[in-house]
């Protein structure tokens, strides 16, 4: 960023708030639906931000705005697989996938408003880009297959059974500091860079 610009902090930071709410949310709603009780008895089945964003992740995401770049969290949906209704291990794979397909169609339905050339207000426009940008990042960023994020869901419950419990275990034992030491190397930002533009310019035309 080229300057101290309060307006597109306020759009980042907006974007950021509703891509993590309704990422959170898709996983506390998917995973009641299969029966699991544990994100409705801790008040997660909502659209309401102050029920899923974390403290700090708020203020590392407030911080990292304004320095030109944004990087936050929201609170972990804590999930009971024991309770799902249906094979533990696909409920825990679409469980998992629902948090970065709702940032997905987030990012399509406000580049379909894009296309339709219904709004015209430029702030508004920009705004709208912000959102499609953050979403868009938000969907491939929490598919890498490292603990904590999505990925490693869908890749543990892809292998086979024996397989995927080892990479469990061996992710949630040393998965958060392989992850610390690729955002400290920015690997994310240098391998999905050239993702998220394709995607955006395949969205928005």
């Amino acid at each position: 960023m080229e300057e101290f610009n309060v307006s597109y902090i306020l759009m980042a930071i907006s974007a950021l708030i509703l891509g993590i709410t309704v990422h959170e949310w898709a996983h506390a709603v998917s995973a009641d639906y299969f029966g699991d009780t544990t994100p409705r008895s801790q008040g997660r089945v909502t659209l309401w931000p102050p029920a899923h964003l974390d403290p700090m992740g708020t203020i590392f995401m407030i911080a990292t705005v304004i320095f030109g770049f944004g990087i936050g969290w929201g609170k972990p949906v804590q999930t009971d697989p024991r309770q799902y209704r249906i094979n533990p291990r696909l409920a825990d794979s679409i469980v998992s996938f629902a948090g970065p397909l709702s940032n997905l169609v987030i990012a399509m339905a406000f580049a379909l408003l894009w296309r339709t050339g219904l709004v015209r207000d430029p702030m508004f426009m920009e705004w709208m880009f912000v959102i499609i940008i953050v979403n868009t990042g938000l969907f491939l960023f929490n598919l890498i297959p490292i603990y904590p994020l999505d990925g490693y869901h869908l890749l543990a419950n892809a292998l086979p059974p024996r397989l995927g419990d080892a990479y469990r275990q061996a992710m949630q034992q040393y998965g958060i500091f392989i992850f610390i030491a690729l955002l400290m190397l920015r690997i994310p930002s240098e391998l999905l860079g050239p993702a998220i533009v394709t995607m955006i310019k395949f969205l928005i035309g």
